[in-house]
């Protein structure tokens, strides 16, 4: 499938406002951007640059007054998510030292409190893919998606605890949990077609069989069509906005929809 996805974030500011903006997708496994395009108004100069994990991100500094920030993308994605069952869980020994920091426990992770609840879910499961399968389903049907009920700082154990949270908190539970059986497992952002409400969206990869895959616990069925914009250990590292300053947020408007290519004859 083809999305067009948009999003506009709107602020007001009293003074200038050091950023960092992380909102330009990258193509790769699953996606292919065909076309991208990144507006600020007032111009500014924009300096960009790769951080740990490979993200672009966009640095700037915000003048007083209104600034307004649009990124349109056109991106060909795949309709569903890769699957094998088969996939063998790595040993720690074997896995590539780039991956070994998503192992760790990290500030919204506390992957090292919960090694036993996470063994209680995969129980005498085979060691391979669906160890997180089941940690994906379990954390589905335990969790309640209750929009409001948490915050920038609720963290797996907290949501552990309430039983409830937001797509963000349901990725942060199956992350902890991935990593308590010493699977690595990172936090992605980026859209989600049909989406309902329609904002931006979380999940998590884990990295099975010499290869990252892709889990929703927000879902019955993790499915396809999401553009992947940034990767991280937790949510600290993939904010889409980080303001060094004081501002406010007047408005953010997020879309996405179906292309249907025009060709002719």
């Amino acid at each position: 499938m083809i999305l067009d996805a948009f999003c506009q974030l709107d602020y007001q500011l009293t003074e200038h406002v050091a950023a960092i903006f992380m909102l330009r997708p990258r193509s790769g496994q699953a996606q292919w951007i065909m076309r991208e395009e990144f507006h600020i108004s007032p111009q500014v100069p924009v300096v960009e640059f790769t951080d740990v994990y490979g993200n672009l991100c966009q640095r700037t500094v915000m003048p007083p007054g209104d600034f307004h920030l649009s990124v349109n993308y056109r991106v060909q994605v795949n309709d569903t998510v890769d699957e094998d069952i088969f996939a063998p869980l790595m040993l720690v020994q074997h896995l590539p030292p780039d991956i070994l920091h998503y192992l760790l426990p990290s500030r919204y992770c506390q992957s090292d409190e919960i090694s036993a609840l996470a063994m209680s879910i995969i129980g005498t499961l085979p060691s391979n893919y669906q160890c997180v399968s089941a940690i994906r389903a379990w954390v589905h049907q335990n969790i309640h998606n209750e929009p409001g009920s948490s915050n920038s700082f609720t963290t797996a154990l907290e949501t552990l605890n309430t039983r409830r949270g937001v797509c963000r908190d349901f990725a942060h539970l199956g992350i902890a949990l991935c990593r308590a059986i010493n699977v690595p497992a990172r936090m992605v952002v980026g859209f989600l077609h049909q989406l309902y409400p329609m904002d931006l969206h979380a999940w998590f990869e884990a990295y099975i069989g010499g290869r990252w895959f892709t889990f929703d616990a927000t879902e019955s069925m993790t499915r396809g069509n999401r553009i992947v914009v940034a990767y991280g250990r937790d949510a600290a590292d993939v904010a889409l906005a980080t303001m060094f300053g004081n501002f406010t947020m007047r408005n953010m408007q997020v879309s996405v929809n179906e292309h249907w290519p025009q060709f002719r004859a």
